[in-house]
């Protein structure tokens, strides 16, 4: 028995790492995700190689990168789902009730946003680069106005100092 153990480590242990990477899928269909069709700008940013490695999007509540963020996130999605994540045609994003559960994950939300859902939100593969689409994401989750015991996308130490949002006063 012994010596079937370590062929069988050596063939096992080099695998786990690949079991750990997360996988994408379309929201609607469940087909794989297929990142060929995606920009060529953005793909090697550190953030983006972050990601598809490890499902964690570096960029939330990064300040060095929130102004850009919101940039982004205000010229892609703000005319659907409103400045605020409040909702408008498209549906509210700043609380803690998902359309689909799957965005209360940023693979989840990565993978709405790549593949498109239902209604007018088509896959944005063709109108953001995978690294703004992680801006997009981070902006998105910092617009949460929910507890932050429930915003799973924040680590530990995030999720303590965490503030629900508030927009500014006028």
């Amino acid at each position: 028995m012994r010596y079937l153990a370590l062929p069988l480590m050596l063939f096992v242990l080099p695998a786990l790492p690949a079991l750990a990477m997360p996988q994408f899928y379309n929201t609607i269909d469940g087909s794989p995700l297929n990142f060929d069709d995606a920009m060529e700008e953005g793909r090697d940013t550190p953030a983006v190689e972050e990601f598809l490695a490890t499902g964690v999007n570096i960029y939330n509540e990064n300040p060095d990168v929130l102004a850009k963020a919101e940039e982004v996130y205000n010229t892609m999605c703000s005319g659907c789902h409103g400045h605020y994540g409040e909702g408008k045609i498209g549906p509210g994003l700043n609380d803690s009730y998902w359309t689909y559960p799957q965005n209360e994950t940023d693979v989840g939300l990565f993978s709405t946003l790549y593949g498109g859902a239902t209604g007018q939100m088509g896959p944005m593969w063709g109108s953001l680069t995978l690294d703004e689409m992680l801006l997009s994401m981070a902006w998105v989750r910092h617009l949460y106005t929910g507890d932050p015991k429930d915003a799973v996308w924040l680590t530990k130490e995030q999720r303590e100092t965490f503030k629900p949002f508030e927009p500014k006063k006028k």
